[in-house]
């Protein structure tokens, strides 16, 4: 099983970054797959979380509105697409596979499958 998070990079503040999860050794088709974030010092945060079939796609508070996570089941990739980025966007970016459930205050996870992540720096 293998998760890999790529397309990171330095971005000025309000720009734009896509990154990619490239995954394998597992049926994606059967996989919520989430993207998380760790700042230096923080904790590790869900960012945004995608159903297996694509049908249903759950954000963070911090990233509604700026964040788009989707989802190529042929391609066994997984996007997520960052646009009016801020500096404290910057973190390390990783992709897992598992579930996601709504509930009444955003979204709750549980993974099976973690990948190493990729480097967000947003500054000028």
């Amino acid at each position: 099983v293998q998760l890999q998070a790529s397309g990171g990079g330095l971005v000025q503040p309000g720009g734009s970054l896509g990154l990619s999860c490239a995954t394998s050794g597992f049926p994606l088709d059967r996989y919520a797959i989430g993207w998380f974030r760790q700042a230096p010092g923080k904790e590790r945060e869900g960012v945004s979380c995608i159903s297996s079939s694509g049908g249903s796609t759950y954000y963070a508070d911090s990233v509604k509105g700026r964040f788009t996570i989707s989802r190529d089941n042929a391609k066994n990739t997984v996007y997520l697409q960052m646009n009016s980025l801020k500096p404290e966007d910057t973190a390390v970016y990783s992709c897992a596979a598992g579930i996601c459930i709504a509930t009444m205050t955003g979204y709750q996870y549980g993974m099976d499958y973690w990948g190493e992540g990729t480097l967000v720096t947003v500054s000028s």
